[in-house]
């Protein structure tokens, strides 16, 4: 189940004008990319953890006057900062496809994408005869940057 209709004619650009009003009411920072949706707040004190809740029972209301609906098995929740001792966080999340720690540490990422990149580049290496700077630069943003 996604919030864009999938194989949609009409695409993205009338999804987009349907969400536009979705942050009209909320206190905190929404974030919309595509069909993802970021709520953020601080909770280190008791009025932004209400105010996150406030947010989350108006998004809550948005999606039925719209008659939408938010994936719950994807919402997660991210704790950066300090150890929260009452509640449980996801240690590490994958954002806009990259993976960052509670401290925003993206060494895992790194660990996982380098030798990805590094064995396109000896394929490159490999296969291309060229040496060339107007062969061999045009290669790296095409083929070794995806993989990042």
């Amino acid at each position: 189940m996604s919030g864009v209709p999938q194989r949609s004619v009409l695409g993205l650009a009338p999804f987009d004008i349907c969400v536009g009003n979705m942050d009209s009411w909320i206190e905190c920072i929404l974030s919309k990319f595509a069909d993802d949706s970021k709520l953020c707040g601080a909770v280190d004190i008791l009025e932004g953890r209400d105010a996150i809740q406030r947010d989350l029972d108006r998004l809550e209301r948005w999606t039925h006057a719209n008659r939408m609906k938010f994936n719950k098995a994807k919402c997660k929740v991210l704790h950066m900062g300090q150890g929260n001792p009452k509640h449980k966080y996801s240690p590490e999340e994958k954002d806009v496809g990259v993976l960052a720690d509670e401290k925003l540490n993206m060494t895992q990422q790194c660990e996982l994408t380098a030798p990805n990149a590094n064995h396109i580049l000896g394929c490159i290496k490999s296969s291309v005869a060229s040496r060339a700077t107007e062969v061999i630069l045009p290669l790296y943003p095409a083929l070794v940057r995806p993989q990042n």
